[in-house]
């Protein structure tokens, strides 16, 4: 876990965690937890297959991201739409779940926050989801599940030249 912008008002990292956590458990169930991942600080996520973005916006700005790898991506649609171990998850259906997911961590990131914010639509991408370049890392969780790597991210408008 990191955070690197103090000047902004930002989650911080065990918030962030938190929500997380609460929202695998919800769509997931706790059969296989959410463990901390140990990743250099600035160190890329490499792996992201799928990733998604909401922005929270009003009294308080900021981007939540998700990445995930391909394979957790499926292994996620597959459980949160309890479909058959014989079916194969488009991928439609995996973009609607990474959206859910980020959809609802960014809805708990924005509790958090001052408001009034409203949340936009997720914007999910096979890939890397893209958000403005004039943002700065606010927080970040890494985390692993069934041996797979997952990233949540809060970025924030920056404050002045970098």
């Amino acid at each position: 876990m990191s955070a690197v912008v103090p000047e902004v008002e930002v989650p911080a990292s065990e918030d962030v965690l938190a929500v997380t956590e609460d929202v695998w458990m919800a769509l997931l169930g706790d059969d296989a937890p959410l463990l901390p991942r140990t990743v250099a600080p600035g160190a890329p996520f490499d792996v992201a297959a799928w990733s998604a973005a909401t922005t929270i916006s009003g009294g308080w700005q900021g981007v939540v991201t998700v990445e995930l790898d391909e394979a957790l991506a499926r292994r996620l649609t597959m459980r949160m739409l309890a479909l058959p171990a014989d079916e194969q998850a488009s991928d439609s259906d995996v973009a609607d779940a990474v959206g859910e997911l980020v959809n609802m961590v960014g809805g708990n990131v924005k509790s958090l926050m001052p408001g009034p914010s409203v949340l936009s639509l997720p914007a999910v991408a096979a890939g890397r989801a893209a958000f403005s370049s004039d943002s700065a890392l606010a927080c970040r969780v890494d985390l692993v599940w069934q041996d797979a790597p997952v990233r949540v991210s809060v970025h924030v408008p920056q404050e002045g030249p970098r």
